[in-house]
């Protein structure tokens, strides 16, 4: 998969985040390709559309009107089609409850939203280049929330 791009796809419903994300993204020497999501009953749709490749790696929000990320994370899972899809739960939240809540239903990393651009390049170029087949066999809650 070296020359193929990277497919990431983001499901954020506030219009800053998303292109202070694009924005970033672009930035970085990494080959990618992106495609955006304004809500959870977008990405659902958009999912279980069978004429699109899916995503290496769902950036998720966890605060989206129609449809919550841990609503989306829910059906992601309990689909076989969509099952083995990396999920970077991206989110302002820095609870417990969220953190813990995510993890049991099989997200594979929570990254708490940096409020720095440098910080946001720092943390994308991680997850993106992230070996998810290592990290996701031996995923532990210690391992789960994405620290810089």
């Amino acid at each position: 998969m070296q020359n193929e791009p990277v497919h990431v796809l983001l499901a954020d419903d506030d219009e800053d985040d998303r292109n202070f994300f694009i924005d970033a993204l672009n930035e970085l020497k990494i080959n990618t390709v992106i495609s955006v999501v304004k809500d959870g009953k977008e990405l659902i749709n958009h999912l279980s559309q069978t004429d699109i490749s899916l995503p290496h790696v769902l950036f998720l929000d966890i605060n989206m009107p129609y449809k919550s990320g841990i609503d989306c994370l829910n059906e992601i899972k309990k689909n076989d089609r969509l099952k083995d899809i990396a999920i970077a739960i991206y989110s302002t939240s820095g609870s417990e409850k969220d953190i813990e809540e995510t993890f049991i239903k099989g997200a594979n990393v929570y990254i708490k939203k940096p409020d720095s651009f440098p910080l946001l390049k720092k943390v994308l170029s991680q997850v993106i280049t992230l070996n998810w087949q290592y990290h996701t066999s031996g995923l532990n809650r210690d391992t789960f929330l994405l620290s810089l």
